[in-house]
């Protein structure tokens, strides 16, 4: 067997491939291409620190799991999301029953575009887009993730932080593309709204 040291240039296909012939390190690439996206794809959704590190572990374990099973056709990415979207639900599910929350409830909407979607975001001048690495206006964003509705919040953090495309974003949710794009602009919607309200907050203090 030809052991393959460098990782970097070779396709998620062909990772899978390698790992199942017995190349460990092959796995081990996968996960340091896939672990950073995936956490703070967690992060974003569970807003629960002890959730996010139990969904993460659990997420990886199912892919080593059930990686033969894995249709090495299709792209890994979207396939990696799906599993954690699930597991995060199923754990959100579970903690919920038990604070006794209620998940909320998205209201119908017009379609609306990818590129739309991002516009709308981008060209509200009260969300400085080149300033999300820094520390208030991420805290903000935060802050204003974790109060939305679980189904917007999943939408939306997939769409903006994680780009995905519609039919990869209903392929993950197992929803119809019509759906996704309306639940996006609905989505899109609470955001705006709640963004611009936690500016006039901040203006009466």
């Amino acid at each position: 067997m030809i052991v393959i040291q460098d990782f970097k240039k070779i396709s998620d296909a062909e990772l899978l491939g390698l790992y199942m012939k017995g190349q460990e390190n092959a796995f081990r690439e996968i996960v340091d291409r896939y672990k950073n996206g995936l956490y703070t794809f967690l992060k974003q959704f569970l807003n629960r620190q002890e959730l996010v590190e139990d969904v993460f572990q659990e997420t990886f374990m199912q892919l080593f799991n059930s990686i033969e099973s894995f249709d090495q056709s299709r792209p890994l990415r979207p396939w990696l999301f799906t599993i954690a979207a699930n597991k995060a639900k199923d754990a959100l599910r579970k903690w919920q029953r038990t604070a006794a929350i209620p998940i909320g409830s998205i209201a119908d909407s017009q379609d609306i575009s990818f590129d739309e979607m991002l516009n709308t975001i981008a060209s509200d001048n009260t969300f400085p887009s080149d300033e999300l690495e820094k520390n208030e206006t991420s805290l903000r964003v935060a802050h204003i993730l974790a109060q939305m509705p679980e189904n917007l919040r999943e939408i939306i953090t997939l769409a903006y932080f994680n780009k995905f495309s519609y039919k990869q974003m209903a392929e993950i949710l197992s929803i119809p593309i019509g759906t996704v794009k309306s639940r996006l602009h609905t989505a899109v919607g609470r955001f705006s709204k709640d963004w611009k309200t936690s500016f006039g907050n901040e203006d009466e203090k």
